[in-house]
């Protein structure tokens, strides 16, 4: 026999499932952040060419995530580890520099981005604002902000690399707290692969930009 369940009972229910899924979510994130770890430190003898020939590798694993998870979400998992890995190692380099520098610059960056993404993860969990038009807002600031760093590796302006990495950390807060935002809003187990991608490249991206910070610049 069936039971009809209360508007509270119903928003119950709903909470669990929010619940369940962040916690998925978040595993996952986790586990592609570990795997991002190994891979940097497994291809820190790498070249920055080889690292650009991962990065594109890793963005075609990132595309065909989006493919896999209308048939399995085991494939669209196992595609989320090989891309954390990917990432790992197409970076491995660029940090290697850093580290060979000033390790501390590391540490800083890693302990830095733990804040930034807690901080702006619960704030974007939090609020009751709607965040889409935000986001749209958003992503073409991301592409302006690309277009000048394609600019400043042919161009050398004093303190553009802190402008950058600022305005890049600026950007990639409203992009935290759009996806968290998401998570909250989301009860599809098999969508948890795709938020766990999204918050995993926020991120990177922030270790990147706090990295860029802490070591002063260094190419």
């Amino acid at each position: 026999m069936s039971e009809t369940l209360t508007y509270p009972q119903m928003g119950k229910v709903a909470r669990g499932q929010v619940h369940a899924l962040f916690a998925q979510t978040m595993g996952y994130v986790a586990v592609t952040a570990g795997l991002f770890a190994l891979g940097a430190w497994l291809g820190r003898g790498l070249s920055g060419g080889a690292g650009i020939v991962i990065f594109i590798a890793a963005f075609a694993v990132l595309i065909g995530m989006r493919f896999a998870a209308r048939k399995s979400t085991e494939l669209t998992v196992g595609l989320l580890l090989a891309f954390g890995l990917l990432i790992g190692l197409a970076v491995a380099p660029v940090i290697a520099v850093y580290a060979s520098a000033d390790p501390r610059a590391v540490w800083d960056a890693g302990g830095a981005t733990a804040l930034f993404i807690a901080g702006f993860g619960a704030a974007g969990y939090a609020t009751r604002r709607d965040l889409t038009a935000l986001a749209r807002v958003l992503f073409w600031a991301l592409l302006g902000l690309i277009v000048v760093g394609l600019v400043l590796v042919f161009v050398n302006i004093p303190g553009a690399a802190l402008a950058y990495s600022v305005l890049g950390l600026v950007i990639f807060a409203g992009f935290t707290m759009f996806d968290f935002q998401r998570l909250r809003k989301n009860t599809d187990d098999a969508s948890a692969p795709l938020l766990a991608a999204s918050i995993f490249l926020d991120i990177v991206n922030v270790f990147l930009f706090f990295l860029e910070i802490f070591g002063g610049g260094r190419e």
